[in-house]
């Protein structure tokens, strides 16, 4: 299922809506996270953790920590694109980097997270191991995006230097 995809994963172009300009005039920091979601939607419809999977198997993922780098001002009218490369993975957790592409070529941001995998049957939503035949799925991009270079902004945090 994987051998026909990029390594990394590259969303389609998407369109910046007008709604999302802030009064500075660029796009407003929460549709970046908008267009991260959006951009990754791909990637988890070919690994089978897409919409498909939620309705069949009553199962999804949960983004449970996220952190977004904001390096160049996406101005109105742009169009842009998302990669995605797994760079971790176990039975209940999916650690995936993002990055935000110009139509141009240039890098808008980026956005490193941690995803649990979730049982939504029940009464009350739980942590749970990925499906066997989901989990080699995964597995198997994640081995292809293995072999690419570390993302050179992975495991970031944010710090001050104290006077």
């Amino acid at each position: 299922m994987t051998e026909s995809l990029p390594a990394p994963f590259r969303s389609d172009l998407m369109a910046l809506e007008p709604a999302w300009i802030d009064y500075n005039g660029h796009l407003n920091l929460a549709y970046y996270h908008v267009l991260f979601d959006r951009g990754i939607d791909g990637l988890f419809d070919a690994v089978g953790l897409g919409e498909a999977y939620r309705a069949a198997r009553g199962m999804t993922t949960y983004s449970v920590e996220t952190h977004v780098c904001y390096l160049r001002e996406v101005p109105p009218g742009s169009l842009v694109r998302v990669t995605a490369q797994i760079v971790g993975l176990d039975a209940k957790r999916l650690h995936i980097f993002q990055e935000m592409l110009h139509e141009d070529g240039w890098r808008a941001a980026t956005l490193e997270g941690l995803s649990l995998s979730i049982d939504q049957r029940g009464d009350k939503p739980k942590a749970a191991a990925f499906p066997g035949d989901v989990y080699e799925r995964i597995k198997a991009m994640a081995a292809e995006h293995a072999q690419l270079p570390r993302p050179d902004r992975m495991g970031r945090s944010i710090a001050m230097a104290r006077d």
